[in-house]
């Protein structure tokens, strides 16, 4: 019997054959720990009895949450993190310099066929360079701190196939909606998703980043694209036989699989206050919005504000709209700078901030209040997500948010 990608990706971790249910120890290549959980996960830690790290150089601290400091007990955390970091030997330890999931894969932290754990739900994002990746809570993250090891059960999988070419204007973060919406907020729950496909093979790195972090919505375990060159490229690494691989075979047993033609997608947008709420950008059309968000780790990516700007490029975003924008990372904030695109945001009225998650997590940089009404491209638009519980949350990739911005209403893109 064949193995999907995921019972392959376990099954050279501990060095014997699996399957979907499995109960294993796997040993972890990495972790990551975010500035809002390092307090709880020192703390435990210490509070189990260990006294060094497994691996010093396997464990990254990132300060992303809480940067700048919005409000006093986050300086705290700082001081905790930065203690910790330091009387265990942390090397790893990155202030301001992005958010937590882009700056794993973009500063080479997750290589194809690890096994990753970080302190946050999105931690899924590092399956789009073909890792296994999820999140956890603190007090797995101390123990794995303490001993390099993790249980899990083996996910069952679901296949999602998509074969073709993607219309005019739509991207994959209007694949994964459509997908969310489809299986609905809890229709993949502690599933794995393998994602193929003539489209999928297609998709930038950055794209299969925006599927691969919203695939928890749906409540997966993991999210999986198969290695290929592109992922070599974004690695810096030379791919292995081993890991190219990394795919489910002919006669995997899924637990299903779903089949979409490209070409049907069209731009879509969750509404508020459910992820699986979705609808198509042209039934909403004519909504009157007061904001406009661009960026998070779904959507923050050089590709993502490329977009965005050549929608503003010699324009000006409609009056009374506050359309902000935020980079993925420092680096991505300099390739931005380098090729224009943030003076093209700039010039079309947009606030550009330091990268991080403030707004997107509701702390800094532009959190809304009641009865306003926020187009944005980051991945929940839970009540109270992005300010008060009465703010109206649309999510949408950096096209459709960038043409709400420019109208002061949602705008269906243009299709060709």
């Amino acid at each position: 019997m064949g193995q999907t990608f995921i019972e392959k990706l376990v099954s050279r971790n501990i060095s014997a054959p699996v399957q979907a249910g499995d109960i294993v120890t796997v040993q972890v290549d990495r972790v990551m720990i975010h500035d809002i959980f390092i307090p709880f996960v020192a703390e435990k830690f210490e509070e189990m009895g260990f006294s060094k790290l497994w691996n010093p150089d396997r464990v990254v601290l990132i300060y992303d949450h809480l940067v700048p400091a919005s409000q006093q007990d986050d300086v705290r955390h700082f001081k905790i993190g930065d203690a910790f970091a330091k009387k265990y030997g942390m090397t790893h330890v990155h202030r301001s310099d992005g958010i937590c999931h882009q700056l794993m894969t973009e500063a080479g932290y997750v290589k194809p066929g690890d096994v990753v754990f970080g302190t946050d739900s999105h931690t899924t994002t590092y399956g789009c360079v073909g890792a296994f990746s999820s999140g956890i809570g603190y007090t797995e993250m101390a123990s794995i701190l303490g001993t390099g090891t993790m249980w899990i059960k083996v996910p069952e999988t679901i296949q999602v196939n998509i074969e073709g070419t993607l219309p005019e204007n739509v991207t994959s973060k209007d694949i994964i909606l459509t997908l969310i919406g489809d299986l609905g907020a809890d229709g993949a729950t502690y599933k794995a998703l393998e994602f193929t496909g003539s489209a999928v093979e297609e998709m930038t790195v950055a794209s299969r980043m925006t599927m691969s972090n919203m695939a928890v919505e749906a409540g997966a375990k993991c999210a999986l694209f198969t290695p290929d060159e592109k992922t070599a490229e974004y690695c810096q690494i030379k791919l292995t036989e081993q890991e190219t691989s990394l795919k489910g075979d002919g006669d995997a047993v899924y637990y299903k699989t779903i089949n979409y033609r490209a070409e049907d997608f069209v731009p879509v947008m969750a509404c508020p206050s459910q992820v699986d709420h979705i609808k198509p950008v042209a039934q909403l059309a004519g909504i009157q919005i007061d904001q406009v968000f661009i960026g998070s780790c779904t959507n923050g990516r050089l590709e993502d504000l490329e977009a965005a700007a050549k929608i503003l490029e010699g324009k000006t975003i409609s009056p009374f709209v506050k359309l902000i924008v935020t980079p993925a990372s420092r680096k991505v904030f300099m390739e931005a700078t380098r090729a224009g695109i943030l003076e093209t945001l700039a010039a079309a009225g947009a606030i550009i901030t330091h990268p991080g998650c403030g707004l997107c997590c509701g702390r800094t940089g532009g959190i809304l209040s009641d009865g306003e009404r926020v187009v944005a491209t980051n991945n929940r638009n839970f009540l109270g997500r992005m300010g008060t519980s009465k703010v109206e949350i649309y999510l949408a990739s950096p096209i459709s948010a960038a043409l709400a911005a420019l109208h002061g209403e949602i705008t269906s893109p243009p299709q060709g």
